[in-house]
């Protein structure tokens, strides 16, 4: 997988990328992480990569003519034109779903905008996605840029020591992940649950499932609808909905009282 970035700030992207496991994927050629600096490309002759927005406005704006122009020198080099992914809140949100379409892809490109945006004639010509990591508003798009970089490269074959994990944490089958423990045994007066400690593999698979499926009706409901569960496993989730509306009721009913 190779990731190219066009930014205004490259070191920030590469300082926060060539770390920890990501660094170590791209040491062992799994990955390559390239900074386009988008400054190197203007014609002005101070620098300046922004101007005044036209029928004006408070802040500046990212001129069309670098940008492209980045984005063209990187096709020319490459041979191809590679999809490029605009950083914005007005995109769609990035899930699980999008980093593991984006992880077949051979080359990606990471547009990261900055003061009041980009020009939109630039946007028009070289954009193929819109997304965000979420509804609020950053300085940049550098921050989403590597949080998108981060998934993405988890799914990418041997960038993780232990492949399965990437498949086996939250979000997994559309449910969040089963809580974790290590030792000791026994912490603050808190046990490990004894199935754990069992070592009884189909018992502790069975537990596992059941604590995803009821850690995710807890804290993200709206994810089960798309859920993939065996037959035993949503009658487990409909006695869970049972149980959690008898407990609404017996609170409401104490409220009343």
């Amino acid at each position: 997988m190779n990731y190219h970035i066009l930014t205004l700030f490259p070191e920030m992207v590469l300082e926060g990328l060539n770390t920890s496991i990501i660094g170590r994927a791209v040491d062992k050629g799994l990955l390559s992480i390239e900074a386009v600096n988008i400054r190197d490309y203007t014609k002005e002759k101070h620098g300046h990569v922004d101007d005044a927005p036209y029928g004006g406005g408070a802040g500046m704006v990212m001129q069309a003519a670098p940008v492209c122009d980045a984005y063209e020198d990187l096709c020319r080099k490459l041979g191809k034109r590679p999809r490029v992914l605009y950083m914005t809140p007005q995109g769609r949100v990035f899930n699980q779903k999008i980093a593991k379409e984006l992880s077949a892809e051979e080359d990606l490109v990471f547009l990261c905008g900055h003061y009041e945006g980009i020009d939109e004639r630039a946007l028009e010509l070289i954009v193929t996605d819109c997304l965000s990591i979420g509804d609020y508003v950053l300085t940049g798009g550098e921050l989403p840029a590597m949080v998108m970089i981060d998934c993405i490269s988890r799914l990418v074959p041997g960038v993780l020591n232990n492949d399965v994990s990437a498949e086996i944490e939250s979000f997994h089958d559309n449910l969040l992940e089963y809580p974790q423990y290590t030792r000791p045994e026994v912490y603050a007066g808190m046990r490990v649950p004894e199935v754990l400690l069992s070592g009884h593999h189909k018992n502790i698979e069975t537990w596992r499932r059941q604590q995803s499926i009821k850690r995710t009706l807890e804290r993200r409901p709206d994810l089960l609808a798309e859920a993939n569960l065996s037959k035993k496993e949503q009658k487990y989730l409909e006695e869970l909905r049972r149980e959690q509306k008898k407990e609404l009721s017996s609170i409401f009913e104490n409220v009343l009282k």
